[in-house]
């Protein structure tokens, strides 16, 4: 039997999130390797939207966002350039839930939403690659895991200009971004994402920390950080802009 509601739930009250329990309610899995945890999306439709609002993942990914929608009675459209990814979204939201909000699924690209008109959207979530950190596909032109953290800087100011025109005015967009380290050095690319989304002219709402739990390859880097002298990157940043 399903367990469509996690069991659990509390509302964020501060800046530090932390959830040991991954969350494996509904259709939720752990397999789309990098997706965050469901208890991040919830907490943030719950406070940012309200039922029968539109939302926008425009890095949809495992469908992480599109399920907590769904089951929160918020209309979402989850847009990839990966059909794959695509694929489990569509797999992941074919439930049946006692509302009757809208997933729509789009191939397409984060900086470039021409389907969407202006301020037609409520709130966006969403959680993009972090550079290269992680290669979602092997030969996806529009792919921008695939980027050097340079690249990727500058393709994510598209992001920014066209998650500030499709946004209403007023309303709130929340992305998960981390730092990565690069020749043993730390590289900030979350307050280099928070300063890019600041310079189209979101504003500041909330800065939070949320701390990294269960990943497959902790063990190996726990001896590698011994052996080269490094610490854990085991902090994310999670930016929430007002336009």
């Amino acid at each position: 039997m399903i367990n469509w509601e996690p069991s659990n739930f509390k509302l964020e009250t501060g800046t530090v999130w932390i959830f040991p329990e991954r969350g494996s309610w509904a259709t939720h899995t752990p397999k789309y390797r990098g997706n965050f945890s469901p208890y991040v999306p919830r907490n943030l439709i719950l406070r940012y939207s309200k039922k029968g609002d539109m939302i926008l993942d425009q890095f949809a990914g495992g469908g992480t966002t599109l399920i907590e929608a769904k089951l929160l009675g918020r209309n979402i459209i989850g847009v990839d350039v990966n059909i794959q990814a695509l694929a489990l979204c569509r797999s992941s939201t074919n439930f049946e839930y006692k509302n009757s909000s809208k997933v729509y699924l789009r191939r397409g690209d984060a900086r470039n939403l021409n389907f969407i008109p202006d301020e037609k959207i409520d709130f966006i979530c969403t959680h993009p690659p972090y550079a290269d950190a992680i290669k979602y596909s092997k030969d996806i032109v529009e792919d921008i895991s695939l980027l050097d953290y340079k690249s990727f800087l500058k393709e994510m100011e598209k992001v920014a200009k066209e998650s500030y025109r499709v946004l209403k005015k007023g309303k709130y967009c929340a992305i998960l971004m981390g730092d990565i380290r690069k020749n043993g050095n730390v590289i900030p690319l979350g307050f280099e994402v928070m300063n890019i989304f600041k310079n189209v002219g979101f504003i500041n709402k909330e800065i939070i920390i949320k701390e990294q739990y269960n990943c497959k390859s902790t063990d190996y880097w726990i001896k590698k950080s011994f052996e080269r002298n490094f610490l854990l990157l085991e902090h994310e940043y999670l930016f929430v802009f007002r336009k």
